[in-house]
């Protein structure tokens, strides 16, 4: 049998002091933290678009990405060596999941039918090398923001015939996710937005998305599809302005369009940071809405303004996002996506190796600070302490919906100028520091 990446083995955990560098310090797949396994906490998948299909281009340059195994051809059988080679990669990283968009994995044909023989083939692929290896598909999704014909949106689109292209497109990929036991589906609204409002009916573009995502759910049921939609915020590139622009937007759209209860949402690091916020914020918002269900892990570059998708190599980001996931009880049928590229200078085949390395150990090692920054339970203290005054009878009615504005004219003509306790930042920083690099 061929191999693909004959330079690497199966990368093994072997502690923090190794100098080596083709190890795992910090993964050790097996150890138990908080009851379960770390490889249970952390759900690592390999996005499919970056690691086979990226050539790492840019605006400025051709791609430079080295892939010996792939001919550079449109070809169905081109297509299935590449499914061959990226079973063999998480084999070796110990990759329990993969994530892909169906236009990643099998070549567009001429018109629907072809396209979709075309997928079934590569599917067929995938499902072998799923049987053989007992790695499992996280999510799929269709891509609807490549080809020429979405350039005014999909669901979105001005166009009828476009959107229902993009229902098919949506129909065959929730197909082919079932079919493989994918644990989710993920929508995420690549055009879904507007470069100008001159030319742009927001409200029935909206509607129009909604109804989409409404035969979606109706689909889901009708084929019997288990699993959770996704909707994956991101507040713009390629549009000046799309409309999932972040965790609130999505939910909100949800709650008004009758569909909270058949979506959680994907949120992805690089795209909080588009959005001026902070991963950590992004994800308190979908959790307290009970909607966080999986994560694009990335990290962006504060020096510039677009969608960088660098490897997550960031200790403190790590560690507060396993707080969140940890405190909502861990994942169900989400978990960690490497929605992420190496750097254009970073072109050969083993660079795919350290790339995903440098992201799992660093999940692992943010999994340990999170799980023991919780059983200290400082942070928990401080917060408890610092909202102890709702726990009074008066805060627990003014909670309950008890309590009228005269109540609290009463109340604060009593009481006088309250006291103002500090927040203690640094104290809390130096802490969380504490629990990061000791």
């Amino acid at each position: 049998m061929t191999e693909f990446f004959p330079e690497v083995g199966v990368i093994p955990f072997v502690g923090s002091t190794s100098k080596d560098e083709l190890v795992f310090r910090r993964y050790d797949r097996d150890k138990v933290v908080e009851g379960r396994p770390m490889h249970e906490h952390l759900r690592f998948a390999c996005a499919y678009w970056h690691t086979m299909r990226n050539p790492l281009a840019d605006p400025f340059g051709v791609g430079t990405a080295l892939m010996p195994w792939d001919d550079g051809s449109d070809s169905v059988e081109n297509a299935r060596t590449r499914v061959r080679a990226f079973f063999e990669f998480m084999e070796k990283c110990s990759l329990d999941h993969y994530c892909f968009h169906d236009r990643d994995v099998a070549p567009e044909g001429a018109d629907i039918a072809e396209s979709e023989r075309n997928l079934d083939s590569v599917v067929e692929e995938l499902a072998a090398q799923q049987d053989r290896t007992g790695k499992k598909l996280l999510w799929g999704t269709a891509c609807l923001f490549i080809h020429p014909r979405y350039m005014h949106g999909a669901a979105t689109s001005c166009l009828l015939d476009v959107y229902a292209h993009a229902g098919a497109q949506v129909r065959k990929a929730m197909d082919v996710t079932h079919q493989l036991g994918g644990s989710g589906y993920v929508f995420w609204g690549g055009r879904e937005g507007y470069t100008t409002l001159l030319n742009t009916d927001m409200k029935r573009e909206l509607d129009h998305l909604a109804r989409f995502l409404h035969m979606a759910v109706e689909y889901k049921h009708k084929i019997g599809f288990k699993g959770d939609f996704f909707i994956e915020p991101k507040p713009k590139e390629p549009t000046t302005h799309q409309y999932d622009s972040d965790a609130a937007a999505c939910l909100n759209f949800l709650r008004e369009h009758d569909l909270i209860d058949h979506f959680k949402l994907n949120i992805e690091t690089n795209h909080a940071e588009l959005a001026g916020n902070t991963m950590r914020h992004e994800l308190q918002v979908a959790s307290a809405a009970g909607a966080l269900g999986s994560i694009d892990a990335n990290m962006g570059n504060a020096n510039l303004g677009w969608d960088t998708d660098c490897f997550p190599g960031n200790l403190y980001l790590a560690t507060e996002i396993m707080l969140e996931v940890l405190a909502m009880g861990g994942f169900t049928t989400g978990g960690l996506n490497f929605d992420a590229k190496r750097r254009r200078e970073s072109f050969e085949p083993v660079d795919l190796f350290h790339a995903h390395i440098l992201g799992m150990d660093t999940f692992a090692a943010g999994l340990e600070a999170a799980s023991a920054i919780r059983e200290d339970g400082s942070f928990e203290d401080f917060i408890t302490e610092r909202y102890a005054s709702w726990d009074s009878d008066l805060g627990r009615r003014i909670e309950a919906g008890e309590v009228t504005l005269d109540d609290l004219h009463a109340h604060a003509s009593d009481i006088g100028e309250p006291g103002i306790p500090s927040g203690r930042q640094e104290r809390l920083e130096a802490i969380m520091n504490r629990f990061i690099i000791g």
